[in-house]
């Protein structure tokens, strides 16, 4: 049978749903401009007013908001609730080194939390299990997302964190861990490490839930042999909260988005126009019940498919499928977010040229970054210990910048190839869309 945290909100009717998002998104168009003036600002530019908002049949008259909106309102410029009601950041990496941050009061902890809850228990999650969460802690919003949701169901929580593999292993077979949550690449070197060791049938785990990165329906099936588990999709972003926007249930046939929550548009990403539920397009997200930093039509720049068809679970939520792709020129590399304008940033900085090329490819499911730059005929150089040096300095950079480690090679000047007079920034061999 279905497992539901929440069944009289999971399970509501679509007339009950709009009577929700509706009266939420008008207390939340009148709190943002009352207390947000950058977008009271983008309101007023593009004349609306919060009485022309009374459903949301009229959430297309909004100004949409971006990740340039969030990089020039940073840090506080779109909080919409005073310093001291709020109890939490979470922040990932920004484009030129302005990292987004999110604020939560209390409240929007606590829904936060029965979001990633409802996750858990679509995932046949109960107070008698143990969650294995080996999401990043700290200011990643994985750890934290599962962590919090663990704790609303009522289950063992280990707090794993990522990394230190032969310790997760360990405490799998020692306490008995029945959930992962994790990266995707990360669940499949947890499987191909305990298939080496033979140690499957000490593992007692029987569903993972899986998100930050892409990932195919082949890796989905790997893992889940491995791990002799079922494997479940999440989604979510910083902006909007974290993990727990939107998550699948034991169908394995779309992600469930948390209707009462958050509401979800498609748009052509070129016109911003609203196409009709089934057609391919940007998908954008307007939160109702955040109450310190709640964003309206903040275009993900994800690009996927609404499905309103009834769901066997009985569901009666939207779903979302994977992400087919970005309309913009974002990486996820082991679940960062990456930008090539980031790594042009260090490089300028470091004095180098902006010729360079960053390659992304996927060995034993998991992702390696390398970055080919080339250095200016000045800097060139035969000596390996001075080339070597040069490298480690950028490395070091880069990982400070990104937060991840990436393969750095120093190239002769005007070696890498140019189309029309242009490099060709980004290599992504990993086939994921």
């Amino acid at each position: 049978m279905p497992n539901y945290y929440q069944p009289e909100i999971e399970c509501a009717s679509q007339d009950q749903i709009k009577a929700w998002q509706d009266e939420r998104l008008v207390k939340t168009v009148h709190h943002v401009y009352q207390n947000v003036p950058y977008y009271r600002s983008l309101m007023e530019k593009k004349g609306v007013k919060p009485e022309d908002i009374k459903s949301r049949e009229d959430l297309h008259k909004l100004p949409f908001l971006t990740k340039d909106d969030l990089r020039e309102a940073y840090p506080y410029g779109l909080m919409a609730m005073p310093l001291k009601d709020c109890v939490r950041i979470q922040s990932t990496s920004g484009t030129t080194g302005r990292r987004v941050v999110a604020f939560y009061t209390q409240h929007d902890i606590d829904l936060w939390d029965e979001c990633c809850a409802r996750a858990i228990v679509a995932a046949g999650g109960t107070k008698d299990d143990v969650v294995h969460v080996s999401y990043g802690y700290g200011l990643f919003t994985g750890g934290p997302g599962l962590n919090g949701g663990s704790h609303k169901v009522g289950a063992l929580t280990l707090p794993m964190s990522s990394g230190n593999t032969d310790r997760q292993i360990q405490f799998m077979c020692d306490l008995g861990s029945t959930i992962l949550c994790c990266t995707p690449s990360y669940a499949a070197y947890l499987g191909e490490t305990i298939c080496e060791r033979g140690l499957q049938d000490q593992i007692k785990l029987k569903a993972g839930i899986f998100g930050a990165e892409a990932w195919s329906e082949e890796m989905r099936q790997d893992i889940q042999n491995k791990l002799r588990i079922k494997a479940y999709d999440i989604y979510g972003l910083t902006e909007i909260s974290g993990p727990g926007v939107s998550f699948e249930c034991s169908e394995q046939a779309g992600m469930h988005i948390n209707e009462d929550h958050f509401i979800a548009e498609i748009i052509d990403p070129n016109t911003g126009e609203v196409l009709p539920d089934g057609e391919k397009g940007e998908l954008v997200f307007t939160s109702i019940t955040k109450e310190a930093f709640p964003l309206l039509r903040y275009r993900t720049r994800d690009i996927c498919v609404l499905n309103r068809k009834k769901c066997s679970c009985g569901r009666t939520h939207v779903r979302m499928t994977k992400p087919m792709g970005r309309s913009d020129d974002m990486l996820i590399v082991k679940g960062v977010n990456v930008f090539p304008s980031q790594i042009e940033t260090v490089l300028l900085n470091k004095g180098y040229p902006a010729n360079y090329q960053i390659i992304v490819s996927r060995d034993n499911n998991s992702d390696k970054l390398e970055v080919l730059v080339e250095m200016t005929p000045e800097m060139f150089s035969d000596s390996l210990s001075y080339v070597s040096a040069k490298e480690k300095e950028l490395r070091d950079a880069l990982k400070a910048m990104l937060g991840i480690y990436a393969v750095v090679k120093l190239v002769a000047p005007k070696s890498i190839a140019r189309s029309e007079g242009k490099a060709v920034r980004v290599i992504d061999k990993r086939n994921l869309y």
